[in-house]
């Protein structure tokens, strides 16, 4: 049986390198984000909003994901900021997975800059796993623009420890030989799925680094973090993961975006900026498609990487973006516990191309304004530029 090689490939602060080339390349901007102190993030003029993403720069002017923009201007007169444009992340993302499916073409998409890549068959055909990672490394920055990392593991888990190594533009390695002197030494915290509730039980129990949590008595371990969660990180701690890599196919059933955030949140209003963002990418998908969906599903993984999604069926098919939004907050809502969020997924399905949709005399002007709202904000935007219009929410306003 041959041994498994597994690549992540986890691109380096997505948002912004992303708004960088973007830039550069169509707004022919004159100065490059990535060089200068700059955030994805609220509106400068309001000073509202959270930090999304931050430059090098501006990072080593202490300004940090997930603060305020009023907090980052404080640290930082001059800070250029750019809203968030998830539509253009999203072909951005999948202009770098096209290159990793030249390599492979079982692939896992794990985010929207971050995926998986199951090598096992197809490094042989390079000198070396590292050598084959380097040239797709390259091979992304050469056309499209951006760095990436990329961890190379017999695994996923250490494929995705390695990723998380020194950073920008690097290749790592993270062996099961290598596990000792790589990974031992780090901060429990530092594991997957050891979140903030486990890493606290963890260090109750003296465990601070991933080595010492290696080295602990299972049973042990199983009394105090569950049986199945204790087992789970025991078995991470000394490398062992046996997930294959999930090959998804296309599906032309249905339109979903979804974000890894920069940072948890835990707020609501926090989350309907986020879903917001996502619901009008899809609705305007759906209209450049001239489809309409019957359902949509939100989808929830939080801090401890538990994934879990709800869904509705409406009322009538739509492609208004007001109506998706309004759906995705619900569900978001009644799925939401209180837990820290890293991922939000937006999706609608039950596609249909038919005209015909079920009368609402009370609501249908209201819709057919909606509508013609929804239209002229594409038209804008198709003539100059995505960040020609932006909704009120992410210019630090609320939406109703």
């Amino acid at each position: 049986m041959k041994s498994r090689m597994i690549f992540h490939i986890d691109v380096n602060s997505a948002y912004l390198s992303w708004e960088a080339v973007y830039g550069i390349s169509v707004r022919k901007d004159e100065v490059d984000l990535r060089e200068v102190p700059s955030i994805i993030g609220g509106d400068e003029s309001k000073r509202r909003g959270i930090v999304l993403a931050a430059s090098i720069p501006a990072k080593k002017k202490g300004i940090r994901t997930a603060e305020t923009v009023r907090e980052a201007l404080n640290k930082c007169p001059d800070l250029i900021i750019r809203p968030p444009c998830h539509g253009m992340y999203d072909k951005f993302s999948k202009a770098f997975l096209k290159e990793a499916l030249k390599f492979s073409p079982v692939l896992e998409k794990f985010s929207i800059d971050e995926a998986f890549l199951d090598m096992t068959e197809t490094v042989g055909q390079y000198k070396s796993p590292y050598e084959a990672a380097c040239l797709l490394k390259d091979r992304i920055y050469e056309k499209l623009g951006f760095t990436v990392n990329i961890g190379v593991a017999p695994n996923k888990l250490l494929a995705k420890m390695a990723s998380d190594f020194e950073k920008p533009n690097k290749v790592h390695t993270l062996f099961r030989e290598e596990v000792p002197n790589k990974m031992w030494p780090l901060p429990v915290e530092n594991l997957l799925f050891v979140g903030p509730a486990t890493k606290k039980k963890l260090h109750n129990l003296g465990i601070r680094t991933i080595g010492e949590l290696a080295h602990i008595n299972p049973e042990l371990l199983k009394s105090h973090i569950g049986n199945k969660h204790g087992i789970q990180i025991y078995e991470y701690a000394n490398g062992i993961d046996r997930a294959p890599v999930e090959a998804q196919q296309a599906d032309s059933k249905g339109y979903g975006n979804s974000i890894t955030l920069p940072s948890d949140i835990d707020s609501l209003e926090e989350a309907d900026t986020v879903v917001l963002s996502l619901a009008e990418t899809v609705a305007s998908r759906l209209r450049a498609d001239r489809v309409k969906a019957s359902c949509i599903t939100v989808e929830i993984k939080d801090c401890q990487f538990r994934r879990s999604s709800h869904q509705k069926k409406l009322f009538a098919p739509t492609d208004i973006t007001n109506e998706i939004v309004q759906a995705a907050k619900e569900l978001y809502r009644e799925k939401f516990r209180g837990t820290s969020v890293r991922l939000i997924g937006v999706r609608a399905s039950d596609i249909t191309k038919e005209e015909f949709a079920q009368m609402d005399f009370l609501s249908d002007k209201k819709k057919e304004k909606l509508r013609m709202l929804d239209q002229s904000i594409d038209a804008i935007r198709i003539k100059y530029g995505k960040d020609a219009v932006q909704r009120a929410r992410f210019l630090g306003g609320k939406i109703d």
